[in-house]
């Protein structure tokens, strides 16, 4: 006879769960723990389970990353950063359970991007994410920011460039700096105590105005918080290294000065961080070599460079210039792998057979004497050219061959290839843009890029070979974890409202996603579709923990071949020096929590140098376009919402709004399932990915926003 269920009304368990976990305020148990604390029986286990399960769908307890199930009583405060949305609400993420907490704009509290803030929890959430309200500020994000001073009668305020900062900062006659109206300065905050009131601000810096030299990118560098300039302790510091190649210096390196090794990176390039080589082995195989930058040899932990070089984490790429992670002194020359000198170096060498496989490989640092510096065109020319008698064109006919191999070899174990378009800038004297130039890539770009991809593979397969059979040695990983299902299912109805099959299992591969996004290839909305499934991935970000990279589909992967513009490489070349003795276990625990910092600032580092390059792109498309507002653009449309269409131009990848009131021929009905408009009465449909013509309709320089209008054929 089965045994009959107690009702939940009359099961015990529920209130002797709560009440213990309620005693436990701030400890979290796992399931188990909890059921050998009661002294639960095995015929009672399943009222236990069914307690538990009533707790949690009632909110009473919570379960955290882990598994592990706590009061809720104990989760009702939390800290965490904030980020800010430009529409004005944030979200801050409890990291005890991985859940995304909304912020509504009148619950802020003066909050802004990037702040670290106590939240307090508004109870149980019937929505997608729980609610809660910012109850203080505990530390700022940023005490400066930058944005355009403007005068009024009475007082000054000035208009924060990032949209994120959503309020202006009032401005004391007193505290202006003698600004005028419409420069571009640098405002601290002061004070700002109520959300009622805007934040008081004194301008420390005037940059000057908008449309002077170089002013509009110093502006987006400031912003995010680059350095313009090296401390002058750093810079002395690196004015005084020196390179000497003696007997000691070449100690235990492998001297490769002989050998036809040589570089290849674009035409502006100063900082040559790798070279290459490649040589055909009596066997059959290739013996293929990457020669990285030894900057280790001159940046020694804890030294004023290192320090300075930590904190920049990256070099950064904006339109009209270069921030360096590392002072121009040992970027642009002690490290630099300039031809014809002699350089030290950190040499991967890599044996492979027809397919591509590794061998063998041999890891050590060396000097070399690059015989050539090409750039990626002249490269590429060489290699088109089968009459070519340039004395290189043999060994890189050999190395474009083995690199198509190992690309292709690449795509089919799953690697997804995300290239998306891009333009570069053709500047005049005073930095204004004369020209939109799109970038096509050549097959040199791929064929370093491809080296670099196994460079880096194989010197972490290296250092795992080397901690088997001992304690895991710590190393930094890059790693890229596969995109949540909140935004696959995104994407999937994205596709979907674009006509293409989607079926994504739930246990997706790279290769799904791969083979999804081949079925764009060559198409007019290809470029709007990789954009997209660029930003349903997730961040790629360094980390001590191995969790693979979904988007290359690789097991084993870190940051090798650039120490000149990124500081994680930097450490990795230090850890391959440590580990080739054997490393005491107090040694590795101190050397864990430092690794843990380089990853915590890098990958923080790198997102902002992200966005400030975007940033950087984004004003010089507005300065090009404020000179071309009666030209008309051909587009296709990126983005349909119930305020608009969002448009990007073709080829110059320039985005703007057509705002709904702009509509004027019909009225329009948003149709969020399939990402479309409906003209009510004349039944056209704008829909995601529609090709349109369009024409500027207004642009605001200090937002950086463009407003477009559609083109209809009659208006021709």
């Amino acid at each position: 006879m089965q045994k009959k269920k107690r009702s939940n009304k009359t099961n015990p368990y529920v209130s002797k769960v709560q009440e213990f976990l309620k005693k436990k305020k701030g400890k979290s148990y796992k399931r188990k723990e909890i059921s050998r604390s009661l002294q639960v029986s095995k015929s009672d286990y399943h009222l236990f389970r069914e307690a538990v399960e009533q707790l949690l769908r009632e909110g009473k307890i919570m379960r955290l990353k882990g598994g592990k199930l706590t009061s809720s009583v104990s989760l009702q405060r939390f800290q965490g950063e904030i980020q800010m949305t430009r529409k004005g609400f944030a979200f801050v993420t409890d990291e005890r359970t991985g859940e995304d907490v909304f912020i509504s704009a009148g619950n802020l509290n003066t909050a802004l991007d990037g702040d670290l803030v106590e939240v307090q929890l508004f109870g149980v959430s019937r929505g997608r994410n729980k609610e809660g309200q910012v109850l203080r500020i505990i530390s700022r994000a940023n005490h400066t920011f930058v944005g355009t001073y403007h005068k009024s009668e009475y007082y000054g305020f000035v208009v924060p460039d990032n949209p994120k900062v959503y309020r202006d900062f009032f401005i004391p006659e007193e505290k202006s700096k003698k600004a005028k109206n419409g420069q571009k300065v640098v405002v601290r905050m002061e004070k700002w105590d109520s959300s009622q009131l805007n934040p008081e601000g004194s301008i420390i810096e005037i940059l000057g105005y908008p449309d002077e030299p170089g002013v509009d990118v110093s502006s987006v560098a400031i912003s995010f918080g680059l350095p313009l300039s090296f401390p002058k302790k750093v810079e002395q510091e690196a004015a005084q290294l020196k390179l000497e190649i003696t007997p000691e210096t070449l100690k235990d390196r492998l001297d490769l000065r002989d050998q036809q090794i040589f570089t290849i990176d674009p035409p502006d390039a100063k900082d040559f961080d790798d070279a290459v080589s490649l040589e055909k082995l009596p066997n059959g195989n290739y013996l293929l070599g990457v020669h990285i930058a030894d900057v280790s040899h001159f940046v020694k932990p804890g030294s004023a460079i290192d320090k300075e070089a930590l904190r920049r984490a990256t070099s950064v790429y904006l339109v009209d210039r270069v921030i360096p992670m590392l002072p121009e002194h040992l970027s642009n020359n002690l490290c630099s792998l300039q031809p014809h000198v002699d350089r030290l170096t950190y040499t991967c060498q890599m044996e492979m057979d027809a397919r591509g496989n590794v061998i063998k490989h041999h890891i050590q640092p060396s000097v070399i004497n690059s015989k050539r510096r090409f750039t990626y065109l002249e490269a590429q020319e060489i290699i088109d050219d089968p009459g070519s008698r340039d004395k290189f064109a043999p060994v890189l006919r050999e190395m474009h061959a083995l690199s198509q191999r190992l690309r292709k070899r690449r795509f089919q174990n799953g690697s997804i290839d995300f290239n998306t378009p891009e333009v570069k800038f053709k500047l005049d004297e005073r930095g204004f843009p004369i020209d939109i130039i799109p970038v096509e890539p050549l097959d040199t770009h791929k064929m370093i890029e491809e080296f670099m991809l196994m460079a880096n593979q194989t010197v972490t397969m290296h250092v795992h070979q080397i901690s088997k059979g001992k304690r895991t040695l710590p190393f930094i990983y890059r790693v890229h974890e596969k995109p949540d299902r909140e935004k696959l299912q995104k994407f999937t109805d994205f596709m979907k409202a674009l006509g293409y099959q989607v079926n994504l299992k739930r246990n997706f591969t790279p290769m799904d996603f791969q083979q999804l996004l081949t079925q764009v290839e060559g198409k007019r909305d290809e470029p709007l579709v990789k954009e997209v499934a660029m930003r349903t991935m997730m961040k790629a970000v360094y980390s001590l923990n191995n969790a693979g990279h979904f988007g290359l589909a690789f097991q084993l992967y870190t940051h090798f071949t650039s120490p000149i513009r990124r500081y994680p490489d930097l450490e990795v070349h230090r850890l391959l020096k440590l580990y080739q003795k054997p490393v005491q276990g107090a040694e590795l625990q101190s050397l864990m929590k430092r690794l843990q910092k380089v990853c915590e600032i890098a990958s923080q580092q790198g997102r902002s140098a992200m966005s400030a390059e975007r940033e950087s792109v984004k004003i010089k498309q507005v300065e090009w376009l404020e000179k071309h507002q009666d030209q008309v653009f051909q587009g296709i449309i990126s983005g349909v919402t119930s305020f608009g269409l969002f448009v990007e131009t073709m080829p110059y990848l320039i985005e703007g709004l057509v705002r709904m009131e702009m509509l004027e021929d019909d009225f329009y009905i948003f149709n969020e399932k399939t990402y479309s408009l409906t003209g009510k009465d004349s039944g056209r449909v704008l829909r995601l990915g529609d090709p349109v013509r369009v024409r500027v309709a207004n642009i605001n320089r200090e937002r950086n926003e463009i407003d477009f209008q559609l083109v209809i054929e009659d208006d021709d």
